[in-house]
């Protein structure tokens, strides 16, 4: 397999004086001397002209003659190169790739719309250029299968309460997932020429049909696991109140008073309304 070759090619603006002189000095000769015989520095001037090329920063061109690569030129300037080259222009400048929303199913199966964000450039013209059959092409298709197998690798989130604990997830992993993405696409994309400078999920949602339900269950998960701290602190707060109570023997409870007073402070301390309270201006017993 051959590898890009660079070159430098003739100064343009030599070329360009010694056009200007053979087409000066063939039309001179021909209208003073009248022979035709100087028309060939006329046809010369002509093949000079396509020899031209002008090189834009951050770009290139690839040279081949009569199908055989003969080199790339990736210096900017204005430059004079061999008539019968023909000159492919490829940019060398990074370009962003935005994917569509694929509709793809996670490690757990469950479907979901994802889309990557990609920026990339060429490293290699003469592999852009032979190795694969349009190279722009060759990223989108190649940018999505690696999405795809992506998708398949983790699960858009965890969920604990079905035995499903993974240290990768799709929504919270950022880093590790983008990691993950731009090393994939760029073992893909190696094969054309092309560095992958950045990758990123663009877009991540439950797919549509099952989007509501899976609203419902993060919010359930979410109140679970409020509750759980409430709980916590609650009975934290009931121990200490019934350790100080103790200490400081304001009051002497026994069992079941203590039993009545956790339960009344469970249900003031969880609850979702403010509580009512009633006063009691006789004994414990009444």
């Amino acid at each position: 397999m051959k590898e890009e070759k660079i070159i430098t090619p003739a100064n343009g603006y030599l070329m360009l004086f010694v056009f200007l002189i053979l087409l000066l000095g063939s039309v001179a000769l021909i209208l003073t001397t009248g022979q035709v015989l100087f028309v060939i520095g006329i046809i010369l001037a002509v093949l000079i002209v396509k020899g031209f090329i002008m090189v834009q920063p951050n770009n290139s061109r690839v040279l081949l003659l009569f199908g055989e690569y003969v080199g790339t030129v990736n210096k900017n300037g204005f430059f004079w190169v061999n008539p019968f080259y023909s000159k492919k222009k490829i940019s060398l400048r990074a370009s962003n790739f935005d994917s569509e929303r694929l509709k793809v199913n996670d490690k757990l199966g469950n479907p979901i719309m994802i889309s990557t964000i990609l920026v990339w450039r060429v490293q290699d013209t003469y592999k852009a250029a032979f190795d694969v059959d349009n190279y722009e092409n060759f990223v989108r298709v190649q940018t999505d299968a690696a999405v795809r197998k992506l998708a398949s690798m983790y699960p858009y989130d965890n969920f604990a309460d079905e035995g499903h604990t993974e240290d990768i997830t799709l929504r919270s992993s950022v880093n590790e997932v983008s990691a993950t993405l731009e090393k994939e696409i760029d073992e893909r994309l190696s094969i054309a020429g092309i560095e992958v400078l950045e990758a990123r999920i663009g877009y991540l949602a439950y797919a549509q049909e099952i989007a509501n339900a899976m609203l419902k269950r993060q919010q359930a998960t979410a109140i679970v696991a409020a509750r759980h701290k409430i709980v916590e602190g609650t009975v934290s707060m009931v121990e200490m109140a019934l350790e100080e109570l103790g200490k400081k023997d304001i009051v002497d409870l026994d069992e079941e008073r203590k039993a009545a007073m956790v339960s009344n402070l469970m249900v003031i301390l969880c609850g979702d309304k403010d509580a009512s309270p009633v006063l009691n201006t006789g004994t414990l017993n009444q």
